[in-house]
């Protein structure tokens, strides 16, 4: 349901969008709805969102905010990521609450996994 004041859509840049839909269709299973040469809509990723065509890297070394996805098993998520064209840029590292890794996307924008300590 949606409610005020609650997010309810993300949108990502990318440098290439049929990289981009490539890697995450490879690598976690997303869809998508193309909206023109410049925009395309992701399904099936936990939240409402899409893909923006720009220059732009989103890194948290330049401030961007981080996408974090889950994951139930990270050493098979980071097979996945590498397989299908991303890089791994932080290794499995315990937090608070859970493990998680960073990587970048073939397009070079940064995102992170996480699961619960034990998985």
């Amino acid at each position: 349901m949606k409610e005020t004041g609650k997010i309810n859509y993300v949108e990502m840049p990318s440098l290439d969008l049929d990289v981009t839909k490539r890697f995450f269709g490879s690598a976690f299973g997303w869809s998508f709805v193309d909206y023109g040469p410049d925009y395309v809509a992701i399904e099936n990723a936990g939240l409402d969102g899409g893909f923006f065509k720009s220059g732009q890297k989103a890194t948290t070394i330049n401030g961007s905010v981080l996408v974090v996805l889950y994951s139930t098993n990270l050493e098979e998520t980071i097979k996945k990521v590498e397989s299908s064209g991303g890089m791994i840029i932080k290794d499995i590292f315990p937090f608070p609450g859970g493990r998680r890794f960073h990587f970048t996307d073939p397009n070079g924008n940064e995102y992170a996994v996480w699961s619960e300590p034990n998985t």
